[in-house]
């Protein structure tokens, strides 16, 4: 499996990235050790967690495997904390008490001594940022984290912790882990340009948007059964009437296309995309069974040509705001959808 630079660390993670989300959630603990098995078959290198998923539960159950393996030096381990672990209102935020905490209860569950890339799960408007960036350059020096990381930032928050760090001369923020596919395209208009301005590397979650890019749900039909949304009446519910509109059908039948035109599955095509767009180091495939995990893997053995990309890009593209990006790109000809269509480069 190809292996990118994560930004401008010295960290190489593998293209496609196992996310961990389903692990003692959707997935039991044997299946997560056969996911984990089949993955690693395939040359990937990259797992990546959080602290909340099932509560410490997904970690555990990677710990339990990597103490299986014997050791975990040809991997790189993600984790990340900020979100509730307990009922206990203290037990939660990017504040250097729970962080602290946070560290070591992670440590313990993946039965680690050092975690290759820490994440800040996302912004805590409670916390000085300088409190929590100080906190994890405490980390770094003390040898328990390799390289820091952020989560679900906004472009100016994201911005602000790479020059407050670097101001500091503290550990640097070398990735962002947001939500990027076909129908979620917004951060290509502030958060991407960040990161090819910073050297940051994207770790795309959620690059199926939840499903939909597989072509398993249907318009007007409500999702039911074993489908994400169909588990969970009231989130289902809510998730399908925000997505279910023209729009999101016209991605979707773009998808169904190229596969049919291709031979391949709708999901290779979706990761293909996101694989293939700038900045990103690593797309985490969140995977329930070793089914969905064997047809993500398929699109490592191909590639979308220059023109499907482009069919894709214009289908995709949401439309501009009014203001600023619709102002700009009428007066001064910024189309904030093309910027990024030819660039794979940072500009200096």
């Amino acid at each position: 499996m190809e292996q990118r630079p994560l930004g401008d660390s010295d960290l190489s993670v593998s293209v496609f990235g196992l996310g961990t989300m389903t692990f003692g959630a959707e997935s039991d603990e044997t299946t997560s050790h056969a996911l984990l098995d089949r993955y690693l078959e395939s040359g990937g290198a990259f797992l990546d967690t959080a602290d909340v998923y099932a509560r410490g539960r997904s970690e555990e159950i990677i710990g339990r495997w990597l103490a299986r393996r014997g050791s975990a030096d040809d991997l790189v381990i993600a984790t990340k904390a900020r979100f509730a672990m307990s009922d206990d209102p203290g037990d939660r935020g990017a504040g250097r008490a729970h962080l602290e905490r946070a560290l070591e209860a992670s440590l313990r569950r993946l039965g680690v001594e050092v975690i290759d890339l820490y994440q800040i799960h996302a912004w805590d408007p409670d916390t000085p940022l300088a409190e929590t960036l100080e906190t994890l350059n405490e980390f770094v020096t003390l040898g328990k984290v390799r390289w820091i990381g952020v989560s679900n930032f906004m472009g100016w928050q994201l911005e602000r912790a790479i020059l407050t760090a670097r101001h500091r001369g503290w550990a640097p923020v070398v990735s962002l882990q947001p939500q990027y596919n076909l129908l979620t395209r917004d951060i290509e208009q502030e958060i991407m340009p960040v990161c090819l301005e910073e050297g940051i590397g994207l770790l795309p979650w959620s690059p199926l948007g939840g499903g939909w890019l597989t072509g398993k749900y249907s318009a007007y039909v409500r999702p039911a059964g074993a489908t994400r949304l169909g588990v969970d009446p009231d989130r289902g519910v809510e998730a399908y009437d925000l997505r279910n509109n023209d729009h999101t059908w016209r991605v979707v039948e773009a998808v169904r296309t190229i596969a049919a035109e291709r031979g391949v599955t709708m999901s290779q095509v979706a990761l293909n995309w996101v694989r293939q767009r700038p900045a990103v180091s690593s797309v985490l495939l969140g995977c329930r069974n070793l089914g969905q995990l064997e047809d993500n893997l398929g699109a490592l053995h191909w590639e979308l040509s220059p023109e499907e990309m482009g069919r894709l890009n214009e289908i995709s593209a949401p439309g501009v705001p009014i203001y600023p990006h619709g102002f700009l790109e009428v007066e001064a000809g910024f189309d904030v959808w093309e910027q990024l269509a030819t660039r794979t480069e940072r500009p200096y």
